[in-house]
């Protein structure tokens, strides 16, 4: 015969044990790698970030690990980074940039990707479909049709009398080459040339915007790219000695001195790249997740740098910007 407390013993024991095992399970950490091709986010864009996947259940220090890893503009590290987060079993690897999707292309076949925001990936190469990507890759493109016509249109509308554009890219960006060809189709139907300078690294930066201004162009287009966000603020500077009217691709070009900035809805991003992580973390084979586009786009306009070079922007061009520097 089994006595009292022996028998009260096993019965705690048989009810405590699935409840420990449950805990254990949910409070199990995932490990995922953040590869990016600049350096790290401001204090303010990474909480948006983390309270975009905090929503959804994963807090960074309880049930979420991130091994931050970071080229800081130097494409040239993005290979052995990547392979170190494939070293560390990482069980999901988020790239920011396009040359940070293929460092983790070319590094696995087996952890899933997240872009969590990268240039055309089929027109550069690193998926076959939007619909279909198959592979281990998936997540946001930066790009959409809309994108590419409306920057140029916003140039037109500021600058009617403006013929020839100068275009900065980076020539270790595989998007580069695919936006110089397939763009010129866009600035002939807009009655714009194109002046398209390529640079490799921050010290051709100067001579690059100068050459610009010795072939006569009247505005500079700067492209969304890890490393002309590094240097945005020299950037900008050299394109007010040279009287350019800049257009950049990212939001915060336009407090480094850009007249006008055209890019995607941050939160959108955000939003995004959440939605990506949470379901492969949940199980999801990337292959099935279809990439996405951006839907919402915000336009900036500084004033400062618009009166400074004596351009006039249309008050209709005021009234729709999402960000208005005085």
């Amino acid at each position: 015969m089994v006595d009292r407390r022996t028998f009260v013993r096993a019965t705690l024991a048989a009810v405590i044990a699935p409840l420990k095992a449950n805990a254990q399970t949910a409070t199990a950490v995932r490990r995922i790698g953040w590869l990016a091709g600049a350096g790290p986010d401001t204090p303010a864009v990474r909480q948006a970030i983390d309270a975009r996947v905090r929503e959804l259940g994963w807090v960074e220090g309880e049930n979420l690990r991130v091994e931050y890893r970071f080229a800081n503009g130097r494409a040239e590290l993005l290979k052995p980074l990547a392979e170190e987060l494939v070293r560390l079993k990482v069980e999901v690897i988020v790239t920011v940039g396009t040359q940070a999707a293929f460092a983790a292309k070319n590094a696995t076949t087996s952890i899933p990707i997240v872009m969590y925001g990268a240039g055309d990936p089929v027109r550069s190469g690193l998926v076959a479909s939007l619909a279909r990507p198959g592979g281990n890759i998936t997540g946001y493109s930066l790009l959409s049709p809309e994108l590419e016509a409306k920057t140029l249109a916003l140039i037109r509308e500021v600058l009617p009398a403006a013929e020839r554009v100068g275009v900065l890219l980076n020539s270790t960006n595989p998007m580069s080459a695919v936006r110089q060809r397939e763009n010129e189709p866009i600035y002939r139907a807009l009655g714009l040339k194109p002046i398209t300078v390529a640079v490799a690294s921050e010290s051709e930066l100067e001579n690059a915007i100068a050459e610009m201004a010795r072939q006569r162009a009247q505005t500079l287009v700067v492209t969304d790219d890890a490393l002309f966000y590094l240097h945005r603020v020299r950037i900008m500077d050299a394109a007010l000695r040279h009287a350019l009217p800049t257009l950049g691709e990212d939001t915060d070009m336009l407090a480094a001195g850009a007249m006008l900035t055209y890019c995607i809805s941050l939160s959108e991003q955000y939003r995004r790249y959440a939605s990506y992580l949470d379901r492969i973390l949940r199980g999801a084979n990337p292959a099935d997740l279809p990439i996405e586009q951006p839907t919402q786009f915000e336009l900036g306009v500084n004033l400062r740098t618009a009166k400074a070079l004596g351009v006039t922007i249309p008050p209709s061009l005021r009234l729709r910007a999402d960000e208005v520097i005085q």
